[in-house]
């Protein structure tokens, strides 16, 4: 059976479902398919907070419209949760716990059946602490469930023409820090400022990494070249945003960067 084909059986088992919506490629595909298949027993939420950059916020807005699903914002500061600051190696447990808890209670207020998210079947190959809170709230993961790669997840974006087919992968500005390190607004937002300034010069797929007062940027192979052209400005830009020091990983952007350290240990 054509995976998009299972993916539409996973959905029709449920009535209805709410959806958590970051606007992301994975995300996008799962709402676009539970429209198709439900009509208009879909509802999109989407949580802000301070590891959530505005820009991701407002483009999630305009893909709901263009989607023509409801689409409801709430506020899940995981920066609050007791042990999310403190960045263990599943701290991301504690976020999703948190998110899927708010979203849950809304599904079961509005009465609609299921809770879907957009995990795919390459997160059961790295380490996704979170997934545990996903299995505890008992939320259905129809992407998994269909087998859909990230690879195939684009390929049936471009198919049905969304606006992420392309769409440059995110995290959340927590995954930035190694694991140990404390996490703070203040720093949230030092990583999310040199973010989008060097978004703001072209480049699509990287991540600043953060080390204390250190930048390590992390560029795909083909933007690295440039990225090395134009490191006194990298440096400029992320010094503004309150760096003290700046490097460029010659090993380039990979997800998952910091569960390396963990490897390590």
């Amino acid at each position: 059976m054509d995976k998009l084909e299972k993916l539409k059986e996973v959905i029709r088992k449920y009535s209805s479902a709410v959806i958590a919506f970051s606007g992301g490629v994975d995300s996008t595909l799962v709402a676009r398919v539970s429209k198709d298949v439900l009509s208009d027993k879909v509802l999109l939420v989407t949580a802000t907070s301070s590891t959530y950059p505005e820009f991701e916020l407002e483009e999630s807005k305009e893909i709901a419209k263009q989607l023509g699903i409801e689409q409801r914002i709430i506020k899940s500061e995981e920066i609050d949760i007791p042990g999310f600051s403190d960045n263990p190696p599943d701290r991301c447990y504690y976020c999703k716990h948190e998110l899927f808890t708010l979203i849950t209670d809304i599904a079961q207020e509005m009465k609609y059946e299921a809770v879907f998210d957009g995990s795919n079947a390459d997160d059961l190959c790295d380490y996704r602490p979170g997934m545990r809170a996903i299995k505890e709230l008992h939320i259905v993961s129809p992407l998994c469930e269909a087998a859909l790669t990230k690879k195939d997840i684009r390929y049936y974006s471009d198919q049905l023409n969304l606006p992420t087919a392309t769409k440059p992968s995110f995290a959340c500005l927590a995954s930035r820090f190694p694991y140990g390190e404390k996490i703070t607004r203040e720093k949230l937002d030092r990583a999310g400022k040199s973010e989008k300034a060097i978004r703001d010069l072209g480049f699509t797929q990287f991540r600043v990494r953060c080390h204390g007062d250190l930048a390590r940027l992390e560029f795909i192979p083909e933007e690295i070249d440039r990225a090395w052209q134009m490191r006194d400005t990298l440096e400029t830009l992320c010094t503004e945003a309150g760096f003290t020091f700046v490097a460029l990983d010659t090993r380039g952007y990979r997800t998952g960067a910091m569960n390396e350290m963990l490897d390590a240990t």
